[in-house]
């Protein structure tokens, strides 16, 4: 009985069809997952956002973006490293249930689409998640001076004057945040160093001139999401994906562009 069999020339033909379905079929998946972590991604701000409105309405203020409370630390442990990150009470421990070291409920303030090297950094949950904005979820200190417009008492949402335009959480290098990382000329120089100074916006093209760690190089350059967009909670409780270059802040004069109302609430 004759065999049937393929002839060299039908198995390269057959493999080189195969190699052009993957070439063309693997960038469609890819952009599919991508597009599915944002979309995860803007859930969990969602979330956050949910818990940061419900502590203001138990305690008709915001929470700090960093406390250093007088008693015990938080019960679901401490979230960074010492010394890098400074010991206390982050925003998300003042949201009931939103992060327990020991849980899977971490997941939700941990953005599924960040790309850190650096295997310290990728389990620091205060690296590569979201950061609060700290012009309204101010701090109680600060580890540099000329920084007192960052610290104090938190707003209140009666104290936002456009909520709809002020940014209040994002995707971020650090978990706090602000405009001075927004601009490629902040008022004070920000170095690597202390490392709430490399935080950035995903994306934002003046990352590529910061001085950032290593590790935060690709997540910082090439962003998280499809375009280099980043999703943005407001204050109003809306989120939106952008472009993170729309976050830019950019010195005119002795003022800033583009710095109020999304970044200063005023």
């Amino acid at each position: 009985m004759k065999r049937f069999a393929f002839s060299l020339v039908e198995l390269l033909v057959v493999i080189a069809i195969i190699s052009l379905l993957m070439a063309v079929l693997l960038p469609a998946l890819r952009r599919s997952r991508q597009e599915a972590e944002a979309a995860v991604c803007g859930s969990n701000i969602s979330q956050l956002l949910r818990g940061l409105f419900s502590y203001e309405t138990d305690n008709q203020i915001l929470p700090y973006s960093f406390d250093i409370p007088s008693n015990e630390p938080h019960p679901g442990e401490y979230p960074g490293f010492y010394p890098p990150d400074r010991t206390g009470w982050w925003w998300f421990n003042y949201i009931e249930g939103f992060y327990e070291k020991s849980s899977g409920n971490k997941m939700v303030i941990c953005c599924p689409s960040k790309r850190l090297n650096d295997q310290m950094l990728k389990n620091d949950v205060l690296c590569g998640n979201y950061g609060v904005n700290r012009s309204v979820c101010k701090s109680f200190d600060d580890r540099q001076s000329q920084r007192e417009e960052f610290v104090g008492t938190p707003l209140r949402s009666s104290n936002i004057r456009h909520p709809a335009k002020t940014l209040l959480l994002v995707d971020s290098g650090y978990a706090i945040i602000s405009w001075w990382h927004a601009t490629d000329k902040p008022p004070v120089v920000l170095g690597d160093t202390i490392i709430e100074d490399t935080a950035y916006i995903p994306g934002l093209w003046i990352n590529k001139n910061r001085n950032l760690l290593p590790g935060q190089k690709r997540d910082a350059v090439d962003g998280r999401h499809p375009n280099k967009t980043v999703n943005v909670g407001f204050a109003d409780g809306h989120v939106s994906r952008t472009k993170a270059d729309d976050l830019f802040v950019e010195k005119t004069g002795g003022d800033y562009k583009n710095k109020k109302p999304l970044w200063v609430p005023k």
